[in-house]
């Protein structure tokens, strides 16, 4: 069954970038959405395509007698791209969130992505980062100097690119507000939205 996009609801408050792909996290996408759109804003997600495309959920089995090193990933919903990064005009976006999952791995090789990443970057805009999606913004080279938080195997992502790493739930850090997984999503969407709306 072909799953419908976001439907809109009336907005004022600008739109916000969601950039995503295959084996994103859902936990760290659907919140940001739903929370983003209770506030007024318009989330737009992105894609390399205009299509639907395959979350997934990232956890750590509570299984003693089987352990697991690193969290184990399995099928999840469904999210809709109604726009490709090629088509993204950022300066029309008032600020850019970063989920995280395996996407970033990949997406932080398109440059279409890092060129509008980057904006949200030089233009002092707000922007937020959750577990892996820390990729994209270090691919972007946009990390340097600046202090921010990651699920700790991501840590090399901010230190390797000139910038601070810190175990803690989330860090404000100008125009940027990250967080290490999507235990945190409360914390970083408090303040995400606090910058959106320059309180």
């Amino acid at each position: 069954m072909d799953r419908p996009a976001f439907p809109s609801l009336p907005t004022g408050k600008g739109k916000i970038l969601l950039p995503l792909g295959d084996g994103t996290e859902v936990l760290d996408t659907l919140y940001p959405i739903f929370r983003l759109r209770e506030e007024g804003f318009e989330v737009v997600v992105a894609g390399p395509q205009a299509r639907v495309y395959h979350g997934a959920m990232h956890e750590i089995p509570p299984e003693p007698g089987i352990p697991w090193d690193i969290t184990r990933e399995q099928p999840a919903y469904h999210v809709r791209a109604t726009v490709a990064f090629a088509d993204v005009v950022p300066g029309e976006y008032a600020g850019l969130f970063l989920s995280g999952g395996r996407a970033p791995e990949y997406l932080r090789y398109n440059p279409h992505l890092l060129d509008a990443t980057r904006h949200f970057f030089q233009t002092g805009k707000p922007v937020a980062i959750v577990c892996h999606g820390v990729e994209i913004a270090a691919a972007a080279g946009c990390l340097k100097g600046r202090t921010a938080t990651t699920v700790a195997k991501c840590a090399l992502d901010i230190t390797a690119f000139g910038g601070t790493y810190v175990d803690v739930p989330v860090v404000v850090d100008g125009n940027l507000v990250s967080a290490r997984t999507w235990h945190d999503n409360a914390h970083l969407m408090a303040m995400f939205v606090r910058l959106l709306l320059n309180l």
